[in-house]
């Protein structure tokens, strides 16, 4: 199974076009696939539904969107009727295979004045792989300020490792006439986490090094795909600057729970995307 994470900067690419189509031929291929910076109703994308879009686009996937923010955006009342406009910004997650069940889960966020700051989220999807049920979350995280990251990654560890004890989106559905949902302890967390490796918001997800273990694989601390797999270096980069494109960072990421890992095969970053200033990020399953 191929799983893609792609921070889509609302359909807008390097070269400050947007065009939905080209980041949807970088999807292909994939069997989950992981977005953020979703909008609907964003003045910068010509108001553009593209949750919608994306659905349209990938026809053969099931799919699911959490708005993590959303604000009026020029509502009024027109000809006697209410009209309802409103910006969304959140995560949407595509899978080939059906979605069991899904809900957002919010995090933690501080008020400020200055830089803007929204509210952040993961969008959780339960989904029956041929493999059996798995849980995915596309995530993002806030993009200034280190210690708020620090906090969403301790609130939203806390949350994927609890899913057992506190059931997801639904327990005893029976009541409501649906069946008893599953409850798998392994998951995988892809998204834009707006941080770069080995920094302290790094460290707090995936836990601290020894110095002759290296980083041991534990339940608490999901594993970074390409790190496991030898494949992030000092080089490594998922975002490039608009104004200027020698300015680079790692920023995306895809994390597994440590019981996935055997079943790692491969992990990668397509640098030739030009879709977003962001570029996507893979591994694959056995």
């Amino acid at each position: 199974m191929k799983f893609l994470s792609y921070n889509i900067q609302y359909g807008v690419g390097l070269d400050g076009r947007f065009d939905p189509e080209r980041i949807a031929a970088s999807l292909e291929g994939a069997d989950v696939i992981a977005l953020q910076e979703v909008t609907r109703n964003f003045h910068r994308n010509d108001h553009a539904d593209l949750v919608a879009v994306f659905r349209a686009l990938m026809p053969q996937y099931f799919s699911t969107f959490w708005p993590a923010c959303e604000i009026d955006a020029g509502s009024a009342i027109e000809n006697g009727r209410a009209v309802e406009r409103r910006f969304q910004f959140g995560n949407m997650i595509l899978s080939r295979f059906p979605i069991l069940s899904t809900r957002l889960i919010g995090l933690p966020r501080t008020r400020t004045f200055s830089p803007m700051n929204l509210q952040r989220g993961a969008t959780e999807a339960l989904i029956e792989t041929p493999s059996g049920p798995l849980r995915v979350y596309s995530v993002h995280l806030d993009h200034a300020y280190p210690a708020e990251r620090i906090a969403q990654i301790t609130y939203l560890k806390e949350k994927v490792l609890s899913y057992s004890r506190e059931g997801g989106a639904m327990t005893g559905g029976k009541d409501f006439g649906f069946p008893e949902l599953p409850h798998p302890d392994d998951f995988v967390l892809m998204g834009d986490f707006n941080m770069q490796p080995e920094g302290p918001e790094y460290i707090a997800m995936t836990g601290t090094t020894d110095a002759f273990y290296g980083r041991s694989l534990r339940l608490e601390n999901p594993v970074d795909a390409l790190a496991h797999l030898g494949r992030l270096s000092s080089e490594s980069y998922s975002w490039i600057d608009p104004s200027d494109h020698n300015k680079r960072m790692h920023l995306d990421y895809c994390f597994l729970s440590a019981g996935l890992t055997p079943r790692l095969r491969n992990a990668w970053i397509d640098t030739k995307a030009e879709g977003s200033d962001h570029l996507p990020v893979g591994f694959e399953l056995d």
